[in-house]
């Protein structure tokens, strides 16, 4: 297999994969494209290779370097502004569970913990209250073990689950 068509077929994978991580078909291609890029892309290369517009290229590079997955970067003597990602896959798995964080379980804590705040004291409502409050506690430890895994190295987190599976 050829380098362009390898790479090719893995911005389709990276892309189609996108949605299982929280973002959009096209910001994970282009994501995708930086990754097995070795040198810095101009907006103009990422529209050309991926057949995108301006603006969905602008929009989907603005949107990655929210997530910190990619970076402007100069070329001296041009005034095009180019783009890297992050090419640690260690760090871009925590980057993405950090902005999922943000944007998704932060706000479930924030409405489980409302919910529970039912007036009523019938079974019912008893039996809800309960239920949301399993719901906070597990979302709870698992938004705890996803800070623990963050803050871990990349050794010493892949040393833990092999001494877990001993």
């Amino acid at each position: 297999m050829k380098f362009t068509e390898a790479q090719s077929e893995f911005i389709q994978l990276w892309g189609n994969f996108g949605s299982q991580w929280g973002i959009n078909k096209t910001m994970a291609q282009v994501h995708a494209l930086l990754l097995t890029s070795d040198e810095a892309l101009s907006t103009d290369d990422i529209m050309e290779t991926l057949a995108i517009s301006r603006g969905g290229a602008n929009v989907n590079l603005r949107e990655l370097m929210v997530w910190n997955l990619v970076y402007k970067s100069a070329k001296p003597g041009d005034r095009k502004e180019f783009f890297v990602a992050e090419k640690d896959m260690w760090e871009v798995a925590k980057r993405i569970t950090r902005e999922r964080k943000r944007r998704e379980i932060e706000p479930l804590m924030h409405h489980l913990n409302r919910l529970k705040t039912v007036d009523e004291a019938d079974p019912q409502s008893l039996n809800f209250v309960k239920l949301v409050g399993d719901i906070e506690r597990l979302v709870g430890r698992m938004n705890k073990t996803s800070d623990t895994i963050m803050k871990m190295e990349e050794n010493a987190f892949f040393g833990s689950i092999i001494r877990l599976l001993k």
